[in-house]
């Protein structure tokens, strides 16, 4: 409990710095359009939840450094899957409520979501050939 209260507190400190007026980009390239930004909890619920597809959900932040290694990393590996699976992406800032819900205590949190159930998670940065076992897991390949 302790631990809720402590990542609930650092979740709603306000962002600082250049990057802290962030907007939710889209991407638009070929590449990107198994990529999305979860938008509020309804968009989660929809897209990732309810997906028929499975999903890789990147809980990141804008200030995280090791998040802003992986999350490249991960959509091109994603890209590469030719729409067999899909990521969501979902800022811990904007959405505290869906962090804590899945119990992210530090960033970057990366579960593997199948049926609307978590199969699979990692923390932290992982080299591509540990991020390609870890979707060809996922997709069953």
């Amino acid at each position: 409990m302790a631990q809720r209260l402590a990542l609930q507190r650092l979740l709603s400190l306000p962002a600082r710095g250049p990057l802290a007026s962030h907007g939710r980009a889209f991407g638009t390239s070929v590449g990107r359009r198994s990529t999305f930004n979860v938008q509020d909890g309804s968009d989660f619920q929809d897209r990732v939840v309810n997906s028929s597809k499975p999903v890789v959900v990147d809980f990141h932040a804008q200030w995280c450094g090791p998040c802003k290694i992986l999350g490249p990393r991960l959509e091109k590996l994603v890209a590469k899957q030719e729409g067999k699976v899909l990521m969501a992406k979902v800022d811990i800032d904007d959405h505290t409520d869906l962090a804590i819900e899945y119990e992210v205590s530090a960033v970057p949190t990366v579960l593997a979501m199948k049926n609307g159930d978590v199969v699979d998670k990692f923390v932290g940065i992982k080299d591509e050939d540990q991020l390609e076992a870890f979707l060809k897991k996922l997709i069953g390949a």
